[in-house]
């Protein structure tokens, strides 16, 4: 975040011509297919260079979001440079990109630079686009999987338990052979969303054994830590170095060991599903920025068995108005397609993320609609 500079993140507006075409009976949708009919009703030709930076969590979702989008409007180039959130909201607040992704929310300093950023005085809104469980990934040589609460994980990533065999892992895990091996704690030294995510975890669930509050920049006392910048990283170091554990998007966790979280009285790998539960489960946030701001507060106290509680929702974050017409109809058509049935399961299929509920797909949809050019 603090090495940020816009090379190569150049947005260019190009000509944009916009041709309605009504349906015909030859080209109705089934009835109950809202997406098919809302893309025959306005068929919309597109064209110039969209740019976007931000979560590297998002990364294989985008790049099956690009794919699909520029399949069906071949004169449009869509970017996205997976710097991290932090880095992504600098961009996007800087004006060197028209969205951003990011696995945080922004603060209350951002939000005001946002109006400033956008035209007119709406600022930006967060539209949840992806929907990922975090896991706690390990290497450890003969373990695929061990139980942790979250005390424990907190322990663990502040230095306080400092060998696999220590008893607090033990207890939890019976019949698992675990070594003496020095645990190394992989982190994300950048500014990053996943890292805020885990944090609130942390804070959330550890009973008070994490003394930190969540944050994109991650603090640890443990001797042996190691800083790795991008989730690539991350689970490049930990693949690489025996006895480590860190944290990415569950999508990154290849073939390496997984936790399974303490829920009230069981333990809960992660998936698709359990992540959608507790989104259902969690309310707005209460910084959120009017009705259109999609921004949620996670609630990961929950002693529901079906939800996984390390969940990140990561949003695009979008200006609620637009200076220029090409940039806001290139945006816009973007979004709605990420928020589609079509956009989420493209998703779903290249990160295994849980696609967004109807309602809520609607709800982007919607808000979309309303974003203006000055």
């Amino acid at each position: 975040m603090k090495a940020f500079t816009r090379s190569g993140v150049v947005l260019t507006a190009a000509a944009l011509s916009l041709s309605l075409a009504a349906c015909t009976a030859s080209n109705e949708a089934p009835a109950g297919d809202s997406s098919a009919e809302s893309t025959d009703a306005a068929m919309t030709e597109l064209s110039g260079n969209l740019q976007g930076a931000g979560a590297s969590s998002q990364e294989s979702a985008m790049d099956a979001w690009r794919a699909g989008f520029q399949s069906a409007n071949a004169d449009v180039t869509v970017g996205y440079d997976p710097v991290g959130s932090g880095g992504g909201i600098e961009q996007f607040l800087a004006g060197a990109v028209p969205f951003a992704g990011s696995d945080g929310l922004l603060d209350e300093s951002e939000y005001a630079t946002a109006v400033e950023r956008c035209s007119g005085d709406g600022g930006a809104y967060h539209l949840p686009m992806y929907i990922s469980p975090v896991a706690v990934i390990f290497n450890l040589e003969g373990v695929d999987s061990i139980n942790l609460d979250a005390e424990t994980i907190a322990n663990i990533f502040d230095g306080k338990i400092t060998t696999w065999d220590d008893e607090a892992i033990a207890s939890q895990n019976a019949g698992v052979e675990l070594p003496s091996t020095n645990i190394t704690v992989v982190y994300r030294s950048d500014s990053s969303g996943t890292s805020d995510n885990f944090t609130d975890y942390l804070e959330q669930a550890s009973n008070g054994a994490w003394p930190y509050e969540a944050t994109k920049e991650f603090a640890t006392a443990a001797d042996q830590s190691v800083g790795a910048d991008g989730t690539s990283a991350v689970v490049d170091t930990v693949s690489t170095t025996d006895g480590a554990i860190g944290y990415a998007d569950a999508s990154r966790a290849a073939s390496l060991g997984t936790v399974a979280l303490k829920v009230g009285e069981e333990y809960v790998p992660y998936s698709a599903e359990a992540a959608a539960a507790i989104i259902a489960a969690s309310p707005l946030s209460e910084s959120a920025n009017g009705e259109n701001d999609l921004a949620y507060a996670i609630d990961r106290t929950t002693t529901d068995s079906s939800a996984y509680p390390l969940t990140l929702v990561s949003y695009h974050i979008v200006c609620s108005q637009y200076e220029d017409e090409t940039e806001r109809a290139l945006v816009t058509a973007f979004e709605k397609y990420v928020a589609s049935e079509e956009g989420q399961a493209a998703a779903a299929e290249a990160a295994g993320s849980a696609p967004l509920p109807a309602d809520l797909s609607a709800q982007v949809t919607a808000i979309l609609d309303e974003i203006a050019a000055a």
